[in-house]
């Protein structure tokens, strides 16, 4: 069974801005949710039995877009994706336009 990862996730991407993120991780049994720490942005995801997530949604509210948190949503789901062996069915846009630019991603396909 794989494995589930909670709480904060700290993540840093020098290359979109200096500081950390803490990403916090909720699971609710065969769904859950990548936020920030107002909660306000979201990256959510299904289960597909015990081997797949799906990426279903990323949200950022339109005052703190162009920040790159929609970027470090993903990052850390991905990171819990590889740590628990799943692969990954990018069904939101953003995720599918992210895993076409970014090679590191498509070993999660």
């Amino acid at each position: 069974m794989p494995r589930r990862a909670s709480g904060p996730i700290s993540r840093h991407d020098s290359d979109r801005r200096s500081r950390s993120m803490d990403i916090r991780h909720e699971n609710h049994g065969g769904k859950g949710r990548f936020t920030t720490p107002g909660g306000e942005s979201e990256l959510t995801y299904t289960m597909a039995g015990d081997t797949t997530a799906i990426f279903e949604h990323t949200y950022v509210p339109a005052s703190e877009r162009g920040q790159g948190i929609a970027a470090e949503l993903l990052a850390a789901a991905a990171d819990w994706a590889r740590g628990a062996g799943l692969t990954v069915v990018p069904q939101c846009s953003y995720v599918q336009a992210q895993f076409r630019r970014h090679p590191e991603y498509r070993e999660l396909l």
